[in-house]
């Protein structure tokens, strides 16, 4: 009988099931389902539907049950950061959650800031301000007297709201709450000043938990749906970042890594905050790792881009956009992947060329051209970004490491190597979902710590390294692309 454990990873875009198991060649995943996560919109708002991705996750199960020789040690959820689920007294979740893209939030930063002020607030969390942080959004729902979360007993968050479907059990786990902009970066625990600005106490939250926690078993509800038994359900890095950082396969700690899909996620591991004010200038980011860690990170707008200009293109496959890309022109135009213009439009492709007029470029033609100022723009910020990283790191930075899913982008890993001038590791693509199995190991004591968890990954994963080319040109770019973005 092998001993299993059972991966939920639910990005913005998708999510999948995967069963991990050790065996002499190491780790061994297998995908069990795959679906699609499509954002609703209704009434000018945009929502997550909670309850397609809880049958999915059930149906997950319910193949896993019906395979022989194998037997599910435990249970694990990682999802996407910020957004969270109202919750009522009875228990019923009382409405679909919000999607961090929905726009009720623009402008959400100022009002808060006008009422408490922002160095005070980073100072407690050391987390960037984005518009979509749990902080803002729970701060207009209040201003907008919202009837979900006037109703609301407890407030969870994805991954917590899914374990909470299959358990009966609130929790609120750290790295997923740390995304919020609502815990305290050096008590690590929510920061009740906050809570009392948008009308809420400890109370209204789930009982505080650590990566390897047990959050509960299966529910006889869930039991009797799937075909399995009381499998425990794990707290693991519900932050699907901070899963993919703890599967970084890193000899030692001078890296940096990135954590590449539909957001680009760049960033170094630190054993406390970083939060000074050079951090905030930057908007760098303080959120929760595991084993004590802190992710000390930039958010940059990642395969966002190219996913909706594939939306438009009739799903064509990346190898065709990338060898479109490979024949164009380099550096004819550049884009700042970060810039508002490009956070949900109407039309992607069209958002890049009006922003190629706008900047007194010429405006990219074909598909390739569009790729091309893509990759080449994203590869030119992760560089800015970097080097930001590199005076404010404890430790120096010898090589990057490219993970998750846009990891097998070799063009663009090429290109990233080519900006930062140092060696780029691609993989392992399935980051999050290693993490996710590696966390819940530990805490079956199947694995003993994330260090010999790397180094395990490292010698059973196959890795690609990009070394540095072209770099006279790319740093010309760099320039170039400063003087554009003017960031």
């Amino acid at each position: 009988m092998k001993h299993s454990f059972f991966a939920i990873d639910l990005g913005a875009t998708s999510g999948r099931t995967i069963l991990g198991t050790f065996s002499s060649k190491g780790l061994e995943l297998q995908e069990i389902n795959r679906f699609p996560n499509h954002l609703i919109e209704a009434g000018g708002h945009f929502y997550w539907d909670i309850y397609e991705l809880y049958r999915h996750i059930l149906e997950g199960l319910k193949l896993v049950s019906r395979m022989e020789d194998v037997q599910i040690t435990s249970i694990g959820i990682d999802t996407w950061g910020v957004d969270f689920v109202c919750v009522g007294k009875d228990g019923g979740l009382l409405r679909q959650p919000y999607s961090y893209r929905d726009p009720h939030t623009n402008g959400a930063p100022e009002s808060f800031f006008a009422r408490v002020p922002r160095n005070r607030v980073y100072g407690w969390t050391g987390i960037q301000v984005m518009n979509f942080n749990s902080l803002f959004q729970l701060d207009t729902l209040r201003r907008n007297a919202d009837s979900a979360l006037a109703a609301a007993d407890k407030i969870l968050f994805m991954p917590d709201a899914l374990s909470y479907l299959l358990t009966g059990k609130m929790v609120t786990e750290y790295t997923i709450a740390s995304t919020a902009q609502l815990i305290n970066a050096h008590t690590r625990k929510l920061e009740p000043a906050l809570l009392s600005e948008v009308g809420l106490t400890e109370e209204h939250f789930g009982r505080f938990v650590y990566p390897g926690e047990k959050i509960g078993a299966l529910s006889e509800e869930v039991q009797k749906l799937t075909g399995l038994g009381a499998i425990p359900v794990i707290a693991v890095a519900g932050h699907d970042t901070a899963s993919a950082v703890a599967a970084v396969p890193a000899l030692d700690r001078n890296f940096a890594y990135l954590s590449s899909g539909t957001w680009s996620l760049m960033g170094v591991e630190t054993d406390a905050p970083v939060i000074t004010a050079e951090t905030e200038s930057c908007n760098f980011t303080n959120e929760g790792g595991v084993s004590g860690t802190i992710r000390l990170l930039k958010n940059i707008c990642g395969m966002w881009l190219l996913e909706r200009c594939r939306a438009e293109w009739g799903e064509t496959s990346y190898s065709d956009l990338i060898a479109e890309a490979e024949e164009c022109e380099p550096f004819r135009c550049l884009i700042n992947p970060d810039d508002p213009l490009f956070a949900n439009p109407d039309s992607m492709e069209q958002a890049i060329k009006s922003y190629s007029v706008t900047h007194r470029q010429p405006q990219p033609e074909t598909r390739g051209e569009i790729v091309r100022c893509i990759f080449e723009s994203l590869a030119l910020r992760y560089r800015q970004v970097l080097d930001n990283l590199r005076s404010l790191s404890p430790r120096p930075v010898d090589v990057l490491h490219v993970i998750g899913g846009g990891s097998r982008n070799e063009l663009l890993n090429q290109f990233t190597a080519n900006a930062i001038g140092i060696p780029v590791v691609s993989g392992p693509s399935e980051a999050t979902a290693i993490g996710n199995v590696m966390i819940q190991a530990i805490s079956a004591g199947e694995a003993t710590d994330v260090d010999s968890m790397r180094r395990q990954i490292n010698s059973s994963i196959p890795l690609k390294t990009f070394q540095p080319k072209d770099v006279e040109a790319w740093d010309a770019a760099y320039l170039l692309f400063k003087q554009i973005t003017n960031i």
